[in-house]
């Protein structure tokens, strides 16, 4: 009767058959006893690990989802359901009982309900109803003596506790974990309660609509048709009335037209739904939401629908706060800012971008697990990813993210976990990866009053062995893979240039010296290595244009010529412009090269120039147009061998139709002459 009367005082929004679906999965789940559904010889898991499986399994179901569908779910007279069930968990408590004996917790969890019960009698209610764990049913239809269950409690710590209802939503409705409810389909489950009369047309009317809105096609005769096809399998499988199991074949076969892409829409959006509950203003709040109201009002931030960009100057110890309160809900997944490029070169500049949205107060409701302040959650929380994370990329992300929030209580076991990673991480790209946020920390971490010095021996220790094992992770690497190396040593590259230490920049510059030597290195990686040896004159000019001239040799691969300079001009053409040697090279490679092998590699050296800034490309093209003739330097005196010169005179006055000695004599008069004039061709 207690079960009765709470479907019976329930509200719309939530259905007295979704009470019953709520309390199908006991509060204590063993997660490893949900592998292996369709094998034949499947073990069973104990009663109280999963009660309602185990009832699924022997009655010939698949799962216990498709079993309280079909005699819960779709029961036409359920007036005697909850009388029903009560002897059902009456039936499997006694089972369990005989199996092993129950734990105390639970014992003492029913004493407690027990407890509240007989309290509420004394108040005079006549009619009460109890909400429950359809589990408890039999412990707290009948109250045993009540010294029992006080001989029981006694001894328990007290804690003083705050209660409020919260609003929840469908899709939160399917998490089976902790102490979720595990519905797979709230959604369908609320449209069975709604039509009673015709719930299978009626459904696929509304799938047909939903398809039509994102312009997928579905006609009426197509909806006719798949009604007629639901209630052909429900007649086969000896079933009263088309199940979602029969419902799901047929839209797939006759609306969906056998492509299983839009059932992916038609469950989240039907079958889940996107319905949030809510709660009246009386209700109290969350301690969670108390504390960010009274941070929100204290640091002058209200909550607005409408989208705003907030400027921090975090030298103000205002703006400062505000910005730990905004990464601190971030931790907390209640995302209300994001963070943007702010303006100008500063670092004591930050721009958040905020939107207050409704689902942020769901959100917010979430995080009071973790504790009943803003700072007390994102700690927790930060350590909790800790823990479960299993990447440096991550770790080290999370490493700032705690450090920005102003978490020390939460710093110092995050950092504990990054170093262990650390060193357990032999991944080279893992290490690239990780070193970005932790040089951000170290660079900037004094405008924001935060203890760098706590990540400084962690970054030494990448960076070197990032420069030891740089050279063997970038040998032998495909297209693809040079691709991705070649992104995370720019992304290493400017992390160094952050840092701005001069040990962390030489054992750096020692790395990419090994690279621009090394055999079998792809040419992109090569010819980025150059490059930036180049630009910190590590590499001369004279130097980089004999590697340059090796690299783009004819005698060469193309496509490996092709990928150095790709490599090599990256970000900037500045170098063709101002270098004549460097252009000279480049315009004879690509003059010597066939038409054969000119047109495979066009669309790499247009990628190549399309990344410069138009007014270099212009500069470029300009330089093209006026030709690949260049001015030589004039040859000395000194490069002349007169001995060698005079055998050659006799013979080119010949030529020339000169008289005999006449060049000797102009040789002598015009010592400091340019070569046609040594020639004298001037004269001829």
């Amino acid at each position: 009767e207690a079960a009765a009367e709470a479907a019976g005082t329930l509200d719309e929004e939530t259905t007295a058959g979704r009470v019953s679906a709520e309390s199908q999965h006991a509060e204590e789940r063993d997660e490893e006893c949900d592998e292996n559904d369709e094998d034949d010889d499947i073990i069973l898991p104990g009663i109280r690990h999963d009660p309602l499986r185990w009832v699924a399994e022997t009655a010939g179901y698949g799962d216990s989802e498709r079993w309280w569908e079909h005699l819960v779910e779709q029961r036409q007279d359920s007036n005697e359901l909850f009388q029903a069930i009560q002897e059902l968990m009456s039936a499997l408590r006694a089972e369990a009982d005989a199996q092993s004996p129950s734990n105390e917790l639970e014992q003492q969890r029913e004493a407690a309900m027990r407890s509240q019960l007989r309290a509420a009698c004394k108040e005079g209610y006549e009619r009460i109803a109890v909400i429950c764990g359809a589990w408890h049913v039999p412990a707290l239809a009948k109250l045993p003596p009540a010294r029992e269950d006080t001989a029981r409690l006694k001894g328990l710590p007290k804690r003083k506790l705050a209660a409020t209802w919260v609003p929840w939503t469908y899709g939160r409705l399917t998490y089976a974990s902790g102490y979720g409810a595990g519905i797979e389909a709230p959604g369908f489950y609320q449209h069975l309660w709604e039509s009673a009369g015709e719930p299978a047309i009626r459904w696929l009317a509304r799938v047909a609509q939903l398809l039509r809105e994102h312009d997928l096609p579905a006609s009426t005769a197509s909806v006719i048709e798949a009604a007629r096809l639901a209630d052909t399998l429900a007649a086969l499988r000896n079933r009263p009335r088309p199940a979602q199991e029969e419902l799901n074949e047929a839209i797939l076969a006759v609306l969906c037209h056998g492509d299983a892409t839009p059932l992916r829409l038609i469950e989240d959006q039907l079958l889940i739904g996107e319905r949030l509950g809510d709660v009246p203003e009386s209700t109290p709040m969350l301690p969670l939401q108390q504390d960010l109201q009274r941070q929100q009002k204290r640091l002058r931030l209200p909550p607005e629908a409408s989208q705003r960009v907030l400027e921090l100057d975090l030298r103000k110890p205002n703006d400062l706060e505000r910005s730990q309160l905004l990464h601190r809900l971030n931790l907390l997944n209640i995302s209300w800012g994001r963070i943007e490029q702010a303006s100008g070169k500063g670092t004591f500049k930050e721009n958040w971008r905020l939107q207050w949205q409704p689902e942020l107060a769901v959100a917010v409701i979430e995080a009071n697990l973790w504790g009943s302040t803003i700072p007390a959650a994102a700690a927790a929380r930060a350590r909790d990813r800790a823990r479960n994370s299993e990447q440096l990329s991550q770790l080290t992300a999370l490493v700032e993210q705690t450090l920005l929030a102003e978490l020390p209580e939460a710093i110092g076991e995050v950092m504990e976990r990054l170093q262990n990673a650390a060193a357990l991480t032999s991944d080279i790209p893992h290490l690239m990866d990780s070193l970005p946020p932790l040089a951000r920390i170290l660079r900037y971490g004094n405008v924001r009053q935060t203890d760098a010095g706590l990540v400084g021996h962690v970054v030494d220790g990448l960076i070197t062995r990032i420069a030891i094992g740089l050279p063997a992770a970038c040998h032998s690497l495909d297209d693809e893979a040079a691709e991705a190396m070649f992104a995370k040593v720019r992304t290493m590259q400017n992390a160094i240039s952050v840092l701005q230490d001069p040990e962390q920049i030489e054992t750096w510059q020692g790395a990419l010296a090994k690279l621009v030597d090394q055999t079998g290195l792809h040419g992109l990686l090569a010819g980025h290595a150059c490059r930036l040896l180049f630009e910190q004159s590590i590499l001369p000019p004279p130097e980089t244009a004999r590697r340059m001239g090796l690299a783009l040799s004819l005698a060469g691969e193309p496509a490996h010529a092709a990928a150095w300079l790709e490599g090599f001009l990256h970000g900037s053409g500045q170098l063709l412009l101002h270098h004549e040697a460097l252009w000279e090279i480049l315009d004879h490679w690509v003059s010597g090269l066939s038409g054969d092998a000119f047109t495979p590699l066009l669309p790499l050296l247009r990628r190549t120039f399309a990344h410069f800034p138009a007014p270099e490309r212009r500069q470029i093209g300009a330089r093209v147009k006026q030709g690949g003739a260049t001015r030589m330097p004039a040859t000395t005196e000194a490069d002349v061998d007169a001995t060698r010169a005079d055998r050659v005179l006799p013979i080119l006055a010949k030529v020339l139709g000169l008289a005999e000695g006449a060049l000797d004599v102009y040789t002598s008069t015009h010592p400091d002459g340019e070569i046609g004039g040594q020639l004298g061709l001037k004269d001829a």
